[in-house]
């Protein structure tokens, strides 16, 4: 998805339709990324979670993998000079360019999965665990569907509003979401907490990928 079209005001489409529900999902775990050394963040957007990162962790050498020129931009004004000069931002599509780097302790990635249709979140996640070192971490901030007529009714209901937005202003090919968390567990990494808000329609987790030594 490239959000060039909406990027200028999609900070107050998101707080339009949620408040500051995402942006309190995307820092639900911004504390436990304080000692990350080499980071990759993909779909960061405007550059909000960017730039708590820098503030609490003045030492991690990050790449930020982003689709949209504009959001980049947007990110980058976020950035003091000398957080700046720790960031590579990389304007790509990260399903068909390679990942800028091969060895993370930490991966971030914030709404973006749910842009992928199953297949492509397959091969993604894959390829990102690869080159997740063992013992680092991934912070997911995504939409689900909970369990719950209630709560899957009220979740389905917005996921069909948001994809439908997303299709037009964006041209977004995904119709629904991944099963994002089945895949992440298929690719050997272990869920080790998570919080949910709006009726279990958005969640933050930290998946963790064993030590070394733990690897059968």
């Amino acid at each position: 998805m490239n959000a060039d079209p909406i990027a200028a005001f999609y900070r107050w489409i998101e707080y339009a339709a949620f408040g500051k529900a995402l942006e309190r999902r995307r820092f639900a775990f911004l504390s436990r990324t304080a000692c990350a050394r080499r980071v990759l963040i993909l779909g960061e957007g405007d550059g909000r979670f960017l730039a708590r990162l820098a503030a609490i962790n003045d030492t991690a050498r990050v790449d930020v993998v982003e689709a949209s020129a504009a959001m980049i931009e947007l990110a980058r004004g976020r950035l003091p000079q000398p957080a700046a000069r720790r960031v590579r931002f990389h304007h790509q599509d990260a399903l068909r360019a390679p990942l800028p780097g091969d060895s993370y302790d930490l991966i971030v990635t914030h709404f973006f999965l749910d842009c992928f249709a199953a297949d492509d979140a397959a091969r993604m996640i894959a390829t990102l665990a690869a080159a997740l070192q063992p013992g680092g971490g991934w912070v997911v901030s995504e939409f689900q569907e909970p369990s719950g007529r209630l709560a899957r009714l009220h979740a389905r209901l917005w996921l069909f509003l948001m994809y439908t937005f997303f299709r037009l202003a964006t041209g977004l090919a995904a119709r629904e979401l991944p099963p994002y968390a089945a895949l992440l567990s298929r690719a050997g990494l272990v869920l080790e907490d998570q919080r949910q808000a709006r009726w279990g329609l958005m969640v933050s987790q930290i998946w963790r990928k064993p030590a070394a030594a733990n690897v059968p």
